[in-house]
C-alpha cells in the first residue's frame, strides 16, 4: 500500500507540474509559478519517498538487526531541506514582483488549471490518508502534508487570479505567492521534527504509553509494570520494560506468563518487537531514572 501510495503520488505530481509549466509561461502568475515549484517539490520528495519506502520495508539482515524503518526519517530530512529551499525560492520572487509588478494575462485560464488541480490533489489526499491509517507510515504522511498544503494554496491561488482577472487587483498575485511560501515553510518545520523524533529515538506519546501499561496489566499475573520504554521506525514499534510477578511462581510460569504479555500486544502493535525482563515481587530495582507516573502507578 505504502508503494502504491508513492507511485500515486509520482504520477500526479508529473501531471500537475506540466499543466502549471504551460500556464505559467501563458499567464506569467508568481502565484502559479509559485505553485508549480511546490509539485516540482512534490515530484522530487515522492520520488524519495519511494525510495526510502522500498528501503524500510526490506526485513531486517545482519547488518540491521532492528531492520531499515529509519529510512522514512531520513527521507523526511531530505523533504523538510527541500520545502525550506522552495520556501525561500518562491518568497524571494514574491517580493521582487511586490517591488516590481507585472501584469497577469489569461486568467481564466490559469484558474482552469488551478480547479484541475484542486480536484487531482483531493483524490490523491483522500488515498494517502487511507494508507496512513492502515500503515502508520511517516513518509507517505510527509507526502500527504505535502499535498495537503496544496489544497490550501491551490483555492488561495485561485481567489487571487479571480481578484487579478476581474479586479485587476495584482497585488494578490505576490501576496499569495508570499502566503504559499509561508505554508509551505511551517509544513516543512513539522516534517522536520517528526523526522527527528524517529531519529533520537523519541518516546511515543504519553497518552499512548498509559495505554500500554493498561494492557500489560490485563494479564492477571502481573502485578506491576516498570521502566516501559518505547520508540517507533518505521511502522515497527519497540517495546520494553519490566513486570513483577509473585515470587512463588516457577521459572517456566513466568516465561509463559511475558509470552501471554507479548501475544496481548502483538495484537495491538503488528510486527511489534517487544522486549520483558520479570521481576520477582518486592525485589525489583528501578533502572529507569525517567520514572513517570503510568510506570509507577
Amino acid at each position: 500500500m505504502m508503494q502504491r501510495a508513492s507511485y500515486a503520488s509520482v504520477f500526479v505530481a508529473s501531471i500537475l507540474i506540466i499543466a502549471k509549466f504551460v500556464v505559467g509561461l501563458v499567464t506569467g502568475s508568481v502565484a502559479i509559478l509559485s505553485s508549480l515549484m511546490d509539485s516540482v517539490l512534490d515530484l522530487v520528495s515522492s520520488v524519495i519517498n519511494l525510495v526510502a519506502i522500498r528501503q524500510a520495508v526490506q526485513p531486517a539482515d545482519i547488518q540491521h538487526r532492528f531492520g531499515h524503518g529509519k529510512a522514512e526519517a531520513i527521507a523526511g530530512l531530505l523533504q523538510a531541506a527541500g520545502i525550506a529551499a522552495s520556501a525561500l525560492f518562491i518568497l524571494f520572487q514574491a517580493v521582487e514582483r511586490l517591488i516590481t509588478p507585472q501584469l497577469v494575462e489569461q486568467a481564466n485560464v490559469g484558474i482552469m488549471v488551478m480547479v484541475f488541480s484542486t480536484v487531482m490533489t483531493g483524490f490523491l489526499v483522500l488515498y494517502q490518508s487511507r494508507v496512513i491509517k492502515k500503515t502508520m507510515s511517516l513518509a507517505v504522511s510527509a507526502d500527504s502534508l505535502h499535498y495537503k498544503g496544496d489544497l490550501f494554496t491551490n483555492v488561495g491561488i485561485i481567489i487571487a487570479l479571480i481578484l487579478v482577472g476581474y479586479w485587476d487587483l495584482h497585488w494578490a498575485d505576490p501576496v499569495m505567492a508570499v502566503m504559499v511560501a509561508a505554508y509551505l515553510g511551517w509544513n516543512g518545520r513539522t516534517i522536520l521534527m517528526e523526522a527527528l523524533d524517529v531519529l533520537m529515538d523519541s518516546e511515543l506519546p504519553e497518552e499512548e504509553r498509559h495505554e500500554i501499561v493498561a494492557l500489560i496489566k490485563e494479564n492477571d499475573h502481573v502485578v506491576d509494570v516498570h521502566d516501559l520504554r518505547t520508540r517507533s521506525a518505521g511502522q515497527t514499534v519497540y517495546l520494553q520494560f519490566h513486570i513483577e510477578l509473585s515470587p512463588d511462581i516457577s521459572l517456566q510460569d513466568a516465561h509463559n506468563i511475558s509470552d501471554d504479555v507479548e501475544d496481548m500486544l502483538f495484537e495491538h502493535y503488528p510486527g511489534a518487537e517487544v522486549i520483558i525482563h520479570s521481576d520477582p515481587l518486592g525485589v525489583s530495582e528501578r533502572r529507569d531514572h525517567f520514572i513517570d507516573e503510568d510506570t509507577e502507578a
